[in-house]
C-alpha cells in the first residue's frame, strides 16, 4: 500500500525540524507535525533562543554599570526598560520562527499543525481544536515531542507566582525578588538574567553543588562568580513547599543542619529539570515503550520497538540538549537511508550561559577517579591572560584531562570569557584523538582567550605553560 509520506516527525523542536530538513535532502517525501502554531519547539520558543537574548541584553546593562566606570565610560542614568528588554526577546523568536517556515518551504516539508497520535505503527491522526481530524500514513516515523519542566513533591507550579523558566522569560514587570527551586542550568542561567537587571535572586540547591552535572570544579568556581554578583546561594537545601501568597510566594526549606526555613519572594521560579512529553502519542497502538523515567526506549540507532519507527532529543535518554537532538536527528535520517552511524555521547559539549560562560565535554575529573582511570591534569588560570586582562574577563579557568601515555584529551573543561566557544576545540581534539603536545605545539593567536587552552595543553604534555 502506497503512503502519503516516506517519512513524518512528530514536534519540531531543533531535533525534528533537522531531520525533517536531512531526510528531505536525502530525497524523502517528508512532513512535521507540530501541536503549536509555530515551529521550533522549546529551544526557539520558550527555551534555548528567548532566554539567549535575554541574557545578552542583561550582560551589557551589567557591564555598563560594572566595568564601564573602571574603563573610563561613564553613563548618567542607566536603566532598564523592562517591557523593551522582554519583547527584543520575543522579537529574536519571531526571527527564528520566520526562518524555521523559510526552510521548511525551501526543503518542500509539508507542515501539519495539529497534535499527532499513532492509530498504529504506520499511520497517525492529526487533531487541531475546531478542525476536522486529518490522517496520514508514512513508511518512518521519527517521535521528537520534546520536554516539559518537571517539579517536586510540595511544589505546585500554578504559572502565577510559582512559575518556570517560560513564564519567567515573559514577565510583565521587573521583580524586586525572585527565590529560585535549583541550581542546575536554567536555575543559574535565569538567576544571571534577573541578578543583573536588579532582582535580588537566592538560589536553593538540594546538591552540595551547583551544575551538579558538570565537572565539580567549574560548580565550585561559578558558586564564588554568582555570589560575587549578589547572588544568594543555599546549598544543601531541600525545598519542602512552595505556596502562593496572592502577591508573593512562600518557600520553605530545610538547611544544612536540618533546620525549617522560610523565604518569600515576589516568585518562585521552580528549575529542577525536565520530563519526557509523551502524552496523547497513542504509543498504547505501537510496540513502542517507555522506560521508569518516562522516555521512549530507543536502541543504538535510535529505533524503537517498533522497526520504522525512531525517536530523539529530550523524549529519550542522555542529555536534554538541542544540538544533542540535531546531531540525532542527522543520525535517524542517514540510517534510514542505509548509512548507520552511533553517537558518542560523551562528546557532546555542555554549556551554561553564565558570564563567564561554563563548559564542558570529555569525562569529568570525578567520572576519572571513579572509574580508576590514570590521567594528567592540566588547570590554567584566564587571570593570567593578556585578552583577559584588557576586557577585564579574568574569572575562571580551563582544565584538560589527557592520559599519559599517549597524550589522548580525555575531557575539557572551562568556565570563562568565551567558554561556549572555546570547547568545541575541546571537542575536536577528542573526535579526531589529537593529542595534547600537539595541541601545545599549534600557534594560537595573540592576545586571545584560546590561550588559556594551549597552556594547559603544555602542562598536561610536561612542557609546561607559557605565562600569557
Amino acid at each position: 500500500m502506497e503512503k502519503d509520506f516516506d517519512l513524518v516527525v512528530i514536534g519540531s523542536g531543533p531535533g525534528g525540524y533537522v531531520a525533517a530538513i536531512r531526510a528531505s535532502q536525502l530525497g524523502y517525501k517528508t512532513a512535521i507535525v507540530e501541536k503549536y502554531n509555530v515551529l521550533g519547539g522549546t529551544c526557539t520558543n520558550v527555551g534555548c533562543i528567548p532566554s539567549k537574548a535575554l541574557l545578552d541584553s542583561s550582560e551589557n546593562y551589567y557591564a555598563i554599570l560594572h566595568k564601564g566606570p573602571k574603563q573610563g565610560i561613564l553613563a548618567d542614568n542607566v536603566r532598564i526598560d523592562f517591557e523593551k528588554f522582554i519583547a527584543r526577546s520575543k522579537d529574536v523568536v519571531k526571527q527564528n520562527n520566520e526562518g524555521l517556515n523559510f526552510l521548511m518551504k525551501k526543503n518542500k516539508i509539508q507542515v501539519f499543525t495539529g497534535a499527532g497520535s499513532f492509530i498504529d505503527n504506520s499511520k497517525i491522526v492529526i487533531r487541531k481544536d475546531q478542525e476536522e481530524d486529518k490522517t496520514i500514513s508514512a513508511k518512518y516515523f521519527i517521535i521528537a515531542t520534546g520536554s516539559k519542566p518537571a517539579s517536586i513533591p510540595g511544589v505546585d507550579i500554578d504559572k502565577d507566582r510559582i512559575i518556570t523558566s517560560t513564564e519567567a522569560l515573559s514577565l510583565k514587570t521587573q521583580p524586586a525578588t525572585m527565590v529560585i527551586i535549583g541550581g542546575g542550568v536554567i536555575g543559574v542561567e535565569m538567576a544571571s538574567v534577573y541578578s543583573r537587571t536588579g532582582t535580588k535572586v537566592t538560589i536553593i540547591e538540594y546538591t552540595d553543588s551547583l551544575i551538579p552535572t558538570m565537572d565539580r570544579e567549574l560548580g565550585k568556581e561559578l558558586l564564588k562568580v554568582l555570589s560575587k554578583q549578589g547572588i544568594e546561594i543555599l546549598l544543601s537545601s531541600k525545598v519542602q513547599s512552595a505556596k502562593n501568597q496572592g502577591n508573593s510566594a512562600l518557600v520553605t526549606y530545610l538547611d544544612t543542619a536540618g533546620k525549617e526555613q522560610q523565604v518569600t519572594a515576589d516568585y518562585c521560579l521552580v528549575a529542577v529539570g525536565r520530563k519526557p512529553y509523551t502524552t496523547g502519542l497513542g504509543l498504547e497502538n505501537t510496540k513502542v515503550k517507555l522506560d521508569d523515567k518516562g522516555r521512549v526506549v530507543v536502541n543504538d540507532q535510535l529505533r524503537t520497538e517498533e522497526p520504522n519507527i525512531y525517536a530523539l532529543g529530550d523524549v529519550i535518554r542522555g542529555p536534554m540538549l538541542a544540538h544533542k537532538a540535531e546531531d540525532e536527528g542527522v543520525a535517524i535520517a542517514e540510517t534510514i537511508n542505509g548509512h548507520p552511524h552511533t553517537i558518542n555521547y560523551l562528546r557532546i559539549p555542555s554549556v551554561v550561559y553564565t558570564w563567564p560562560e561554563v563548559a564542558g565535554s570529555g569525562y569529568t575529573e570525578e567520572q576519572l577517579k571513579e572509574a580508576g582511570i590514570v590521567y594528567n591534569k592540566g588547570k590554567f588560570p584566564f587571570l593570567a591572560s593578556g585578552r583577559a586582562r584588557a576586557s577585564d574577563d579574568m574569572d575562571g579557568f580551563v582544565k584538560v584531562l589527557t592520559d599519559p601515555k599517549y597524550g589522548e584529551v580525555l575531557g575539557v573543561h572551562i568556565i570563562g570569557a568565551r567558554a561556549a566557544d572555546l570547547i568545541a576545540q575541546g571537542v575536536i581534539a577528542m573526535e579526531c584523538e589529537i593529542t595534547d603536545s600537539e595541541l601545545g605545539k599549534i600557534s594560537y593567536a595573540h592576545p586571545t582567550f584560546s590561550e588559556v587552552l594551549k597552556d594547559a595543553y603544555l602542562i598536561t604534555s610536561g612542557r609546561g605553560a607559557i605565562n600569557i
